[in-house]
């Protein structure tokens, strides 16, 4: 039997010239459309000085941006991560009729535009509608306050959490639970020490994306919001009116805060797989 090893083949089957133009291309491309804007962002905003930018980011209007804008992230990535989980546990561990049309309404909001989705919450809970009198009678404002703001974030948002889970579900299976099952365990001992350390880590990842989108959402919180300064203008609302003014420095300065929040958002998520990347690649290959 010949010793003789045969030689290593590439598992691609470019040329190293056309590697590298790939390559290239992926870095013009990013640095043109991803880059150069967020320095500009950065370069605009800290153009007349920390100082202005420090000015422009306590401006009461501004500091009511910011804690409405987190107030709803707070409130809607829960409520989103409960939905995502069940919705998740639903598709990949029972068989029913009409999965595939479940599957399809939870990927609904990343089809219709965010404007959409803002005036059907118009039309349900507006003047006219049965809902808003109906609210209103018992002293809920629904439409042009927070209630309104947190439904449209929610409907734009609930996708990502699910997403990132059915797959990893399915992938795992039900053996390892119908294993607790069959040793005694309940159905809450199950789901918190067997699918939850299995699924932490695409639930981790699904918060943070929905958390990034819950924050920077503009269209349907536009629709619903009313435009009120300091009270319903979230972020990117008061980012446009800043903008419409003419007010370029307050607006970049705002828009920068903005973008360091997700820029934060990266960091953790980038730390996290520093951290933990023997684990996640056990989970992957799972």
């Amino acid at each position: 039997m010949s010793d003789t090893k045969m030689p290593r083949q590439s598992p691609v089957s470019e040329t190293a010239p056309a590697r590298r133009m790939l390559i290239a291309v992926a870095l013009v491309f990013l640095a043109l459309f991803l880059f150069l804007p967020l320095v500009a962002v950065f370069a605009e905003a800290f153009r007349n000085g920390a100082g202005a930018w420090l000015q422009a980011v306590a401006n009461p209007d501004a500091l009511a941006a910011v804690r409405l804008t987190l107030l709803v992230a707070a409130i809607s990535v829960p409520l989103n991560l409960v939905f995502g989980v069940a919705a998740a546990w639903a598709v990949a561990k029972f068989e029913f009729r009409s999965k595939a049309f479940f599957i399809t309404l939870i990927d609904l909001p990343f089809s219709v535009s965010p404007v959409i989705s803002g005036l059907v919450y118009v039309l349900l809970f507006g003047s006219g509608s049965l809902l808003g009198p109906w609210f209103k009678s018992y002293g809920i404002e629904v439409l042009f306050a927070v209630p309104g703001i947190v439904l449209a974030t929610m409907f734009v948002t609930f996708p990502f959490v699910a997403r990132e889970l059915i797959p990893v579900m399915q992938d795992q299976g039900t053996a390892d639970e119908e294993a607790a099952l069959s040793l005694g365990a309940s159905g809450w001992q199950t789901f918190r020490r067997v699918t939850l350390p299995n699924i932490r880590w695409g639930l981790l990842y699904g918060v943070l994306l929905c958390n990034a989108r819950a924050m920077g959402e503009f269209g349907a919180v536009s629709v619903v919001s009313g435009h009120i300064r300091g009270l319903t203008n979230t972020m990117p609302l008061h980012i446009e009116i800043l903008y419409n003014e003419y007010n370029f420095a307050a607006a970049f300065a705002v828009a920068s805060l903005l973008a360091g929040l997700a820029l934060v958002t990266l960091v953790l998520k980038s730390a996290i797989e520093l951290r933990y990347a023997d684990q996640l690649s056990a989970v992957r290959g799972h």
